[in-house]
This record gives C-alpha cells, sequence and structure tokens, in this order.
C-alpha cells in the first residue's frame, strides 16, 4: 500500500470527488503535445521531443513502463473534476480523494476486480513517469520536472476493507485546469477510441480545430513528430490513412490531400446535431441511435 507521508501532503486539504454524470473536460497542453506512449505494449524509450522553444522530455521507468494515453484518462477524470468543483464554488486541492469505482465509471470502464487492478496500474506508471518541459515557463531555459502523479494511496477503514484512493496531481497540471482554465469539453464517445493513435489524434483534432467551420489541416510529417511514436513514418502514415477509412473520429470528417507534393490531413466539424446539444445543455445524456 502506498503511504502519502510527504510534508506537502499534510499541508493539503483533502478533495473530494463530486459525485455525478460530470462533462469529460482535458487539458489543452496535454492534448496538442506528445506526453504519453500511444502503445498497448510497454514502452521505456523516453519522447524527447523539441520543437522551436518547446521541449518536451518524458521518461519512463523499466518496472512500470511509460503512462499511456488510456492512463491519462485518470487525469481527464481530475480535470473534470477540478473543472466542475469550480463552478459550483468548491473548494478543490490537489489532494483529491475518491474510489475506484468513480473513476472507472467516469471513463467508461468496466468496474470488477481486473479492472480496479489495471486502473492501479495506470496509477502506478503516470507516478512513476517523470516529465520535463518549457511549456508554460516564463524563461525558455528553464524547464518544469514533475510525474502526472506525484503520491497516490489506497485507503482502508480500521478492518483492512478498501475505501478508495488518495492522489495528489503536480502543480503544473493543477494551474494549467484551474489557474489557466486550459480545458476543452471532449465528446464521451472519447473513451470508445480503442487505439493509441486515433485518441491522440481525437485530441489534437478537438485542441486545434474546435468548432472552425472550415476546419483544420496538418501536415502528415508534422503529425508524424508530435504523436511521439516510435514507428517509422511509412507505418504512421498507413495508420493515419486506415483512421480516415474508418471515420473513426467522433464529431468530424476527416480527409487526406496532396499539396505541392506533401501529404497533409484535413479535418471538419460534423453538422451539429440540435436535439443533441439540447439535451447535453440540460445535463442529459441523448438516447443512443
Amino acid at each position: 500500500m502506498r503511504r502519502l507521508i510527504s510534508p506537502a501532503a499534510r499541508q493539503l486539504d483533502l478533495f473530494h470527488a463530486i459525485p455525478g454524470d460530470l462533462a469529460p473536460r482535458d487539458a489543452q497542453d496535454l492534448m496538442a503535445w506528445p506526453f504519453f506512449s500511444l502503445a498497448k505494449s510497454k514502452r521505456v524509450r523516453p519522447i524527447d521531443f523539441r520543437m522551436g522553444s518547446t521541449s518536451i522530455l518524458v521518461e519512463a521507468t523499466a518496472e512500470h513502463g511509460m503512462a499511456t494515453i488510456w492512463d491519462a484518462d485518470v487525469l481527464v477524470w481530475v480535470a473534470s473534476q477540478l473543472v466542475e468543483a469550480r463552478d459550483k464554488g468548491i473548494a478543490t486541492s490537489r489532494l483529491i480523494a475518491a474510489t475506484p469505482h468513480e473513476i472507472l465509471s467516469f471513463t467508461e470502464r468496466g468496474t470488477g476486480k481486473a479492472s480496479y487492478d489495471r486502473l492501479k496500474a495506470a496509477l502506478d506508471r503516470l507516478q512513476s513517469t517523470t516529465i520535463a518541459t518549457s511549456i508554460r515557463q516564463p524563461h525558455q531555459r528553464r524547464r518544469h520536472r514533475f510525474s502526472w502523479i506525484n503520491e497516490w494511496k489506497e485507503r482502508l477503514d480500521p478492518a483492512g476493507r478498501p475505501l478508495g484512493i488518495e492522489m495528489i496531481v503536480p502543480d503544473w497540471f493543477y494551474a494549467g485546469v484551474l489557474e489557466q482554465a486550459l480545458v476543452l469539453t471532449i465528446d464521451r464517445a472519447y473513451f470508445q477510441l480503442t487505439g493509441g493513435l486515433e485518441r491522440w489524434l481525437y485530441r489534437v483534432v478537438r485542441k486545434h480545430g474546435g468548432r472552425q467551420a472550415g476546419g483544420w489541416s496538418f501536415d502528415v510529417d508534422h503529425l508524424h513528430l508530435k504523436s511521439g511514436v516510435l514507428s517509422p513514418r511509412k507505418q504512421f502514415a498507413f495508420d493515419l490513412r486506415r483512421i480516415v477509412t474508418r471515420q473513426a473520429l467522433p464529431g468530424y470528417v476527416l480527409s487526406l490531400e496532396f499539396a505541392l507534393g506533401r501529404e497533409r490531413l484535413v479535418f471538419i466539424p460534423k453538422p451539429a446535431d440540435l436535439f443533441d446539444l439540447a439535451m447535453r445543455r440540460c445535463g442529459r445524456r441523448p438516447v443512443e441511435k
């Protein structure tokens, strides 16, 4: 069992998760840059990304491997909790208490023992993965170093029965969500995407495309670099074409175009479903068709 024993943990107030069906929100910095492994197999090789003044170094341990884009669902849950609490005038904290059931239900995972074990493994990867980045640093040569979860533990009652978990999220993440309001609402269908690349691509598209009527486009070579994947460009392009063929991303129509000898991914928002929007505004999910 992990124990929160640091002075920092003792100084933080405990924020209890808000129950209910919350809108999923994602942190924009995490949507735009290569912070996670997109592979289902263990990745230990670092992500060392540099573009202009932006640098990101993600390092993993041999024991747990790098945090994956599926593990990042925990951070989507955290961001959603923090924004919901802020909007309701509830005090928040980097020290968060929840039950595994709350997290697993929100991310649309199973809630049995196997899912609970996978959640604990995800928390271990989030805690053991370290990041050093220049993003949101006032001086380009300085980098902020942190883990996605500083510490976490399982809570037990006096009889040894589980009560839930506690975790501390890093100040870099917390400040981005609350102090700078760098969040976007994402489609709940995101949790049903099974491929790492299509999950990452949805986040990039949602971050950059938003709801612009004219859509947006990216050079495929640029996307390959920005994804942080280990696969060669040829394999990346092949996987991208399969996603375009399936039209896998909720809310967007994808296409590939060639211009001046270069391949570009184009994405355009689908026309809004007015009934769907009305249901979401009143806090209800539409009936699945």
